[in-house]
């Protein structure tokens, strides 16, 4: 299609109602969540809605997705941090999800602050035409990236990790933390060398609940598990709202959400029933390695380009919290991840085969939680009959 259209991606993103959603964490599943409220609110017309739903977020799958519906008029899009530029130059998107920022893919994204100093580059250009951002508070990057949209909703995400958050995106200094708190796991921060501080939140994530504006709380009661899927609710929410979409009609739609693109999903594979979860980075694995409940698990780690081909970030990962089950390692990267597990102390076999991986999970009474890179979870997908 490029071939034949080189500007395919500025031609299909023109002239519909674009809402973005992007960030290093969360993007799909915040897609599908938003995407499933508009489609909810559309009632029987859910032909005006188009999505890349497969999480292929890049200039040549967001063409792809697009293409597929050219008389859609609604468009909820998955973004790729490096895209935002080029989607809020070219398609003037309505509303722009930022979730967070965390080093990701370091052979290609080793620098966040560049990223976010191009999407408050991308916020300033556009000016007064530019996109309503609901934007993560608790990120101090993100933060300061959506300093330069015209409005900002702010939600409070209640993040567990502030790894990729010890200095200011403005001036350079060491931020300051509050003590934590169950609303601030990781503290409220706030710059003491310049004015950039964590800003008040119309959106709060409060334990499993999610604070609207008016106060009121609500239970999202959502079919995919963890905390920071209530975050993305959360964002999602705020999205929502300002394409007019109430909260009791969006929560219902984000219930209908319980696999986006394969993630979380429940397959039998090989002879063994896992749970799929996918976890690209250090911050993701954070949030996942809790969700685990089986014994044993298998992890696996890949490093090819859509992986990132830097594994250090291994050594970021709190696999201490594993101490007591057996881990099966996996994948061609299956060593790195063993040496990282002596370390933590935790028992585990190397099978550098995926499929023999699961061979020697099969026949158990539970299903098994297996985590996987980007590369290998889309062999999964494919291995399990899901794509």
């Amino acid at each position: 299609m490029t071939k034949l259209a080189p500007d395919a991606f500025g031609q299909l993103v023109r002239g519909r109602r674009i809402a973005s959603v992007t960030g290093t964490n969360g993007k799909t599943t915040t897609t599908h969540l938003l995407a499933a409220a508009v489609r909810e609110a559309l009632g029987g017309d859910a032909r005006r809605l188009v999505t890349n739903a497969d999480g292929a977020n890049l200039h040549y799958g967001i063409a792809s997705a697009l293409s597929t519906a050219p008389r859609a008029d609604i468009a909820v899009l998955e973004t790729d941090e490096r895209v935002v530029k080029d989607l809020i130059a070219k398609g003037r998107p309505e509303v722009l999800v930022l979730l967070n920022f965390s080093r990701d893919q370091l052979d290609r994204n080793h620098e966040i602050k560049f990223l976010g100093r191009s999407w408050r580059e991308a916020l300033e250009a556009a000016g007064e035409d530019g996109p309503v951002v609901v934007a993560n508070s608790d990120d101090p990057l993100v933060t300061w990236a959506a300093q330069k949209a015209p409005k900002v909703v702010w939600v409070d995400t209640a993040s567990t990790w502030s790894a990729d958050a010890a200095l200011c995106p403005n001036c350079g200094g060491m931020l300051d933390r509050t003590e934590r708190s169950a609303e601030h796991p990781t503290g409220a921060w706030d710059c003491p060398d310049c004015e950039l501080t964590e800003p008040q939140a119309s959106y709060a994530v409060i334990g499993d609940q999610i604070r609207l504006p008016d106060g009121r709380l609500v239970d999202p009661q959502l079919k995919v598990p963890g905390k920071f899927n209530i975050a993305n609710a959360a964002c999602a929410l705020g999205a929502a709202a300002e394409w007019g979409i109430d909260a009791d009609t969006a929560l219902t739609g984000f219930r209908t959400v319980s696999a986006p693109a394969g993630r979380f999903s429940t397959a039998t594979i090989e002879g063994a029933t896992v749970r799929l979860v996918l976890s690209k980075n250090p911050a993701g694995w954070s949030e996942s390695l809790p969700l685990l409940v089986s014994d044993p698990v298998v992890l696996a780690i890949d490093s090819v380009a859509a992986d990132g081909k830097d594994v250090s970030w291994l050594w970021d990962v709190e696999f201490e919290q594993l101490a007591g089950r057996h881990v099966i390692c996996t994948g061609p990267r299956a060593y790195d991840l063993a040496v990282r597990l002596s370390y933590a102390e935790v028992d585990h076999e190397i099978i550098l085969d995926l499929g023999q991986a699961l061979h020697r999970v099969a026949d158990g009474p539970q299903p098994v939680d297996l985590i996987a890179t980007y590369t290998p979870f889309q062999k999964l997908l494919k291995m399990g009959g899901l794509r």
